[in-house]
């Protein structure tokens, strides 16, 4: 198994044609790091199932980590992130033995990727992944009604979204009150920008990942908070992109209005990858905020 995981891990490596050109080195670098921790988990310590399939388009898998004999434990479905044009799930996979030692079950989904599936085809696909969770989890030991939704940079707008359109989850036959929390990493939060510039990754947005220009405002978060009751904590880098840290506080500000709880950090040193690749900590501060909500406090 391990051998077979390296093996693909080589092939994602190595093959670059598969998606998009990563925008600028930070991003590669990052990309690149991800996938080899993906190689260094233990081989013991949690139960784990690969590439799930929800739907029939190769990327439409997920990935099961979960601790040995988990009965009705908590579910974190994490949401890889990459600009709606890149990722894998394996970004996601580092995190796997700090949740699970909590006693959660980490589910780390892929989705259809943009230009070559543009908007709204990953929200319809983080919309199917959870409704084929919740009638499958409980054969990993899950709970289908205890459900908390997270991701990082692109991930993180995903997971926002989806736990803020109540009628869409509805319609995807999965009941808004089993998702109990939300605890974006450095998401998107508005995808409007009224003139961006040339060659800008606002511009990429536009020219890449929607379908039409409007759907900037119809498939950003920070539309969606009115009325929302579920549990957020909102986090971003104090050296994270301007665009990040803006649309955070001004979807924190708006979440501050709602009958549900809500929380905002900056993360003082970290940019846009260092919010992710700090959790390879176990000490990272995200995990606490995590274990607050599965807790059942607010954050």
């Amino acid at each position: 198994m391990v051998e077979k995981m390296n093996a693909m891990l080589d092939r994602l490596l190595v093959d670059p044609d598969r998606q998009m050109p990563l925008p600028f080195p930070a991003a590669e670098r990052y990309a690149r790091e991800v996938m080899e921790w993906a190689r260094d988990l233990p081989p013991s310590g949690m139960k784990v199932r690969r590439d799930v399939a929800y739907g029939p388009n190769p990327l439409q898998r997920y990935n099961v980590f979960a601790p040995p004999g988990a009965r009705g434990a908590p579910v974190l479905v994490f949401w890889h992130g990459g600009g709606w044009t890149n990722g894998y799930r394996e970004y996601v996979s580092f995190m796997a033995p700090h949740v699970v030692r909590m006693g959660c079950i980490l589910v780390a989904p892929s989705y259809r990727l943009a230009p070559q599936h543009p908007f709204p085809a990953a929200i319809d696909d983080a919309l199917a992944a959870l409704q084929h969770l919740t009638g499958h989890i409980g054969q990993c030991g899950g709970a289908a009604d205890r459900i908390y939704l997270a991701g990082h940079s692109a991930g993180g707008h995903l997971a926002a979204l989806t736990a803020l359109r109540s009628a869409a989850l509805e319609m995807a036959g999965v009941s808004p009150a089993r998702i109990r929390g939300c605890l974006p990493i450095s998401g998107i939060m508005d995808l409007h920008h009224p003139a961006p510039e040339p060659d800008s990754l606002e511009e990429r947005v536009y020219k890449l990942v929607l379908s039409w220009r409007d759907q900037d405002a119809t498939l950003s978060p920070l539309y969606w908070t009115a009325g929302n009751r579920i549990p957020f904590v909102l986090t971003c880098g104090a050296s994270d992109s301007e665009r990040v840290v803006r649309s955070n506080q001004r979807m924190s500000a708006l979440l501050a209005a709602q009958p549900g709880a809500s929380q905002f950090h900056i993360a003082a040193g970290l940019d846009h990858f260092g919010t992710h690749t700090a959790l390879r900590q176990a000490t990272a501060p995200w995990y606490g905020f995590l274990a607050k909500l599965l807790d059942g406090e607010p954050g």
